[in-house]
């Protein structure tokens, strides 16, 4: 496969990824802002908004991009643009310096924003906050990249769904979490459908789109079959054994203006509440995409999402069970 270098392999998705490299026996190196508790050895320390520190630790002769500001609750703003734009023109610069002919990039289906159902590839750009914005920005950059060599280069942008596994900290982990403990409320009537994808297969479907050729390739990733709201807490509920525990509701209107009320708690003390108006619209929408295109490329993914919830909740919340979990 040649020599990778995982930009943000620090991360949950990266050091899954790496994991899969090890194990494979391939050779890989990882560039971060931060060390790998994982592969230390295997870590060079640059940020990517520092081309000349980029310059000095990317290697190889492949390059996934995994690095990206994402959380709703970002400050100052500007991060997004300078870490998800800024940063990917720095990689392309780079690239472009060392004559690295394969670069793979994790975009999002957030460039889509609040699309039709089973949205596939083909969808309209209508991204509703800066991470969706900046991702689609940083697709057109990585774009000018591919266009300056079209016959020796490729270019595979991946727009994986939400993501869940093992060691995340993202709004499933924060669900779950609220599950687990017997605090959670649910918002909505729960029939509105998510598309989720876990985290091994999102890093074995990188790993198996490491071996396309020249040109460009736009896949969603995504674990099916959809679940509402409604089905994936009681897989939840049963999993942990919480089965017989209330769960109380509050209509759309209200659950939404308790999310606005958070907002303002949170601008002015300054405080990242668990609670904010964007996260409770995210939560009731239907957030539903097609990724029937990677099946058809001939990919299968290890695990089913099923599997996938099982695996994380085990991992996160029944270390001190005994040893298993309904379902």
């Amino acid at each position: 496969m040649g020599s990778v270098c995982v930009v943000g392999g620090s991360g949950f998705i990266g050091t899954t990824l790496c994991k899969r490299f090890e194990g494979a026996g391939g050779e890989f190196f990882i560039v971060d802002k931060r060390l790998s508790q994982t592969f230390p050895h295997k870590t060079g320390i640059a940020d990517v908004r520092d081309v000349d520190a980029l310059r000095r630790v990317i290697q190889g002769d492949i390059v996934i991009n995994l690095a990206a500001e994402h959380r709703d609750d970002v400050t100052p703003r500007s991060l997004y643009d300078e870490l998800n734009v800024e940063g990917a023109k720095n990689v392309c610069k780079v690239a472009e310096e060392k004559g690295i002919k394969k670069i793979i990039f994790t975009s999002s289906v957030a460039v889509y924003g609040f699309a039709e159902p089973n949205t596939d590839e083909n969808g309209k750009f209508a991204p509703f906050d800066d991470y969706g914005r900046t991702k689609m920005l940083a697709e057109q950059v990585y774009r000018k990249w591919y266009e300056k060599d079209p016959n020796n280069r490729c270019l595979v942008i991946v727009r994986p769904t939400v993501v869940l596994g093992e060691q995340n900290r993202g709004n499933v982990y924060n669900l779950l979490s609220q599950i687990a403990k017997g605090r959670f409320i649910m918002v909505g009537n729960g029939q509105n459908k998510k598309t989720m994808a876990y985290v091994e297969n999102v890093a074995a479907f990188l790993e198996f789109v490491m071996g396309l050729g020249s040109g460009i390739h736009v896949f969603n990733y995504a674990d099916k079959p959809d679940l509402d709201m409604v089905s994936l807490v009681n897989i939840a509920k049963a999993q942990l054994g919480v089965n017989g525990k209330w769960c109380p509701a509050l209509p759309y209107p209200v659950g939404y203006v308790g999310g606005l009320l958070c907002d303002a708690i949170s601008t002015i003390t300054g405080r990242r509440l668990p609670i904010s108006s964007i996260r409770i619209k995210k939560f009731c929408a239907n957030t539903r995409f097609s990724s029937a295109k990677a099946l058809a490329m001939g990919f299968r993914p290890p695990y089913t999402l099923h599997e996938g919830l099982r695996r994380t909740i085990q991992y996160e919340f029944c270390k001190a069970c005994d040893g298993s979990v309904a379902g």
